[in-house]
C-alpha cells in the first residue's frame, strides 16, 4: 500500500490533500486520508507546506508527535476494521464508539492499543499477538457507558 521510502509515503498524504483541496478524483485510499484529515485539521496546514515536512523529524522526546504516522496508524485502524481482522475487532471499534458516541475517540482509543501492540512487537522481537491487542481495546472502553 505505502512505500517504505519516508519521502513517498508521506507524499501520499500530501498529494491526496492537494488533490481535494483542488477538487480532483480521489481513489480509494486518497479519499481514506481525506477523510481522516477532515478529522485532523491541525494537520492540513502541515500537508500544503510539502518542503517544511518530507525530511523533517517529529521527536517524541521533544513533546513531538509525528503527523504522518498518526495518519497511518489510522488507516491501519480502518483496514482492520474493514477486514474484522484481527477477528472481533469491528464489534470492539463499534462498543467503544457507541460508548464513547465518537467514532474518531474510538479510533484513537484504539491506536494507543495498536502503537502499544507494535511496540511489544518490536522490543519483544516476537510475532503481533492479537489476543494481547484486543484485550487492550476491550480495556479502552472500561468505564465508558453508553450513550443514551
Amino acid at each position: 500500500m505505502f512505500s517504505e521510502d519516508r519521502q513517498t509515503h508521506r507524499q501520499t498524504f500530501i498529494d491526496a490533500w492537494a488533490k481535494a483541496r483542488s477538487n480532483q478524483p480521489l481513489e480509494p485510499l486518497e479519499a481514506q486520508i481525506v477523510q481522516i484529515l477532515h478529522t485532523h485539521p491541525e494537520y492540513q496546514g502541515l500537508l500544503e507546506d510539502p518542503d517544511s515536512v518530507l525530511d523533517r523529524d517529529w521527536l517524541p522526546e521533544q513533546g513531538e508527535s509525528n503527523p504522518f504516522l498518526h495518519l497511518g496508524l489510522h488507516i491501519a485502524i480502518l483496514e482492520q476494521l474493514s477486514v474484522d481482522r484481527p477477528a472481533g475487532i469491528r464489534r470492539l471499534h463499534q462498543n467503544l464508539a457507541a460508548a464513547t458516541g465518537d467514532v474518531h475517540e474510538a479510533e484513537h482509543r484504539i491506536m494507543e492499543c495498536l502503537v502499544e501492540a507494535l511496540w511489544r512487537v518490536q522490543h519483544d522481537d516476537k510475532p503481533f499477538n492479537d489476543k494481547a491487542y484486543l484485550k487492550c481495546v476491550k480495556r479502552a472502553g472500561g468505564g465508558v457507558r453508553p450513550r443514551a
